[in-house]
C-alpha cells in the first residue's frame, strides 16, 4: 500500500518531467520560435513598465511596483483576489483549442486600444492612482493580442482579461458596509419575528424579546461585504463556464449580489437562533467563528439552483406539470 501511494503521488511529476524532456527548441517551427521570442520581449517590457514604473502612491512600502502594490491590497476582504489570476489562466487553458484554431491577422483597430491602455497607465502614475495603472495593464494584455492577431483570437481572451478587473481593489466599495449591515439586520429581524422568535432591532443590533436573553451587534466584518465580493467573483467565473448565451451569463453574474446577501442573512439568523436556544456564549463562540463554512455551502447550492433554473427546458417542464396535474385530477 505504501508503494502504491508513493507511485500515485509521484506519477504526475514523472509525466511532467517526461513531457519537459521531450521539448526541444529545435522542434518548434520558425514561426513558433519567433512568437516565443517576441512574447518574451513583450513580457520583459511589461515587467519593466509595471514593476519598475507602475506605482507612485506608496513607494516606501511597495517601491514603484504595481504588482507589489496589488499584493499589499489583496488581504482581508480582498484576499480572494489572489486566486483570480489563476482562474483567468484556467479559463485560457479551457479555451486553448479555440485560441489555437482562431484565424490570425493583424488588426489596426488594436492600435487605439493599446495607446489608450498606455495612456491610462501614464495617467495613473502621474495621479498616484495605481488602480488606473492596473486597469491599463489588463487592457494592454487584451489589446496586444487584438493588435497582432486580430479579433478572431482576441474574442476568446475577452473573459480571461475582463475577469481580472474584479481583482482591482476599489476602496469606495467599503462605503457599502454600513448600508449592508442595516439591511441584513432589518431583514433578519423581520424573518425571525415572522417565525415567532421575538427580536428587537436597534440600528445594527439585535436584542432578545420576552423569554430569551441575548444581545449582539452585527459588526462591520459581518456586513456581508466580504462574501458579496467573493461570491461575485465566483459567480462571474461559473456564469462564464456554465451558461451558453451572453444574457444568461450576465443574469447569473448579477444574481451573485442577492445570493451573497441571502447567505449573510441566513448566517445572522442562525446565530440568533443558536443564541436563543443554547445561549449567547455558545452562539458567539464556536458557531459564530465557523458558521461561514456552511453558509458558503448555501451560497454554492443557490448558485447551482439558479444555474439549473436558467438552463431548464421550460416547455418540457410545463408539459410534464400539465400531465401530472391532469393525472391527479382524473384520479
Amino acid at each position: 500500500m505504501g508503494y502504491l501511494a508513493l507511485h500515485l503521488m509521484f506519477e504526475p511529476i514523472q509525466k511532467l518531467k517526461t513531457a519537459w524532456a521531450g521539448f526541444r527548441w529545435s522542434r518548434l517551427t520558425p514561426a513558433a520560435q519567433l512568437d516565443v521570442a517576441f512574447w518574451s520581449v513583450v513580457a520583459g517590457g511589461l515587467f519593466f513598465l509595471f514593476h519598475l514604473h507602475g506605482n507612485s502612491q506608496e513607494i516606501a512600502t511597495c517601491r514603484r511596483s504595481l504588482f507589489l502594490w496589488l499584493r499589499s491590497r489583496w488581504v482581508d476582504d480582498y484576499a480572494y483576489c489572489q486566486l483570480l489570476p489563476v482562474a483567468s489562466l484556467v479559463a485560457i487553458w479551457w479555451r486553448r483549442r479555440e485560441i489555437a484554431a482562431a484565424p490570425r491577422r493583424a488588426d489596426v483597430r488594436g492600435v487605439p486600444i493599446v495607446l489608450f491602455a498606455l495612456a491610462l497607465h501614464w495617467v495613473g502614475v502621474l495621479a498616484q492612482q495605481p488602480r488606473l495603472s492596473a486597469a491599463g495593464l489588463i487592457i494592454l494584455l487584451w489589446g496586444l493580442p487584438f493588435l497582432l492577431y486580430g479579433y478572431g483570437l482576441a474574442r476568446w481572451l475577452l473573459f480571461p482579461c475582463g475577469y481580472l478587473f474584479l481583482a482591482i481593489p476599489l476602496n469606495f466599495i467599503d462605503s457599502m458596509t454600513a448600508p449592508l449591515r442595516l439591511f441584513a439586520t432589518a431583514l433578519s429581524a423581520g424573518i425571525l419575528n415572522g417565525f415567532g422568535l421575538e427580536v428587537q432591532r436597534i440600528g445594527s443590533g439585535l436584542f432578545s424579546g420576552a423569554g430569551n436573553s441575548f444581545a449582539f451587534t452585527v459588526a462591520p466584518e459581518c456586513s456581508g461585504l466580504r462574501s458579496l465580493l467573493a461570491m461575485t467573483a465566483l459567480m462571474a467565473f461559473y456564469a462564464w463556464y456554465s451558461q451558453k448565451t451572453l444574457a444568461k451569463k450576465w443574469l447569473l453574474f448579477l444574481c451573485g449580489i442577492p445570493v451573497a446577501i441571502i447567505a449573510n442573512v441566513c448566517r445572522i439568523i442562525l446565530v440568533v437562533v443558536a443564541a436563543a436556544f443554547f445561549g449567547q456564549e455558545t452562539a458567539m463562540g464556536l458557531w459564530h467563528d465557523y458558521s461561514g463554512y456552511p453558509i458558503f455551502l448555501i451560497s454554492i447550492l443557490l448558485m447551482l439552483a439558479l444555474d439549473r433554473l436558467f438552463n431548464m427546458d421550460y416547455r418540457t417542464a410545463w408539459t410534464k406539470c400539465k400531465h401530472l396535474l391532469s393525472g391527479r385530477a382524473s384520479s
